[in-house]
């Protein structure tokens, strides 16, 4: 899959904006993409645990779960700290997006997989925070 970075920016904007419609009509949510609402994602990654079981952690669900709030969380960060989508695709089995800025990258999708499948005591909110700590200026 090829797009331009224009194109990437895009599909994480619109993302982001259906992490909000989701989580609104999914869990009466309200995500006002503010720093703080990041907080609200860490609630509700376990909300879809707990609304649809194990549904929620079949690969389809995952990976939509993942790049909804990825993105936005991600597009938070974005338009706080700047920075830009990058598609890696070196490894053609697992391609993902990372946030990059300043020679760092983000994976802010991959830390709501971990929160999601692997350890619901990993924290985005955290992540973020650390996030916004190494590029505070």
């Amino acid at each position: 899959m090829q797009m331009t970075r224009e194109e990437l920016a895009s599909l994480m904007a619109d993302s982001a904006h259906n992490a909000v419609i989701s989580t609104r009509d999914e869990f009466g949510v309200e995500l006002d993409s503010s720093p703080e609402s990041v907080a609200l994602v860490d609630q509700v990654i376990l909300k879809w645990l707990e609304k649809y079981k194990n549904q929620a952690l079949e690969n389809e669900a995952v990976f939509t779960i993942c790049n909804l709030y990825g993105a936005y969380v991600g597009e938070i960060f974005r338009k706080r700290v700047g920075g830009h989508w990058h598609y890696d695709a070196s490894n053609p089995d697992a391609p993902y997006v990372v946030l990059e800025y300043a020679g760092h990258t983000y994976a802010f999708a991959g830390i709501c997989y971990q929160r999601l499948v692997n350890d619901s005591q990993i924290s985005v909110k955290n992540y973020f925070d650390q996030a916004l700590a190494n590029n505070a200026q």
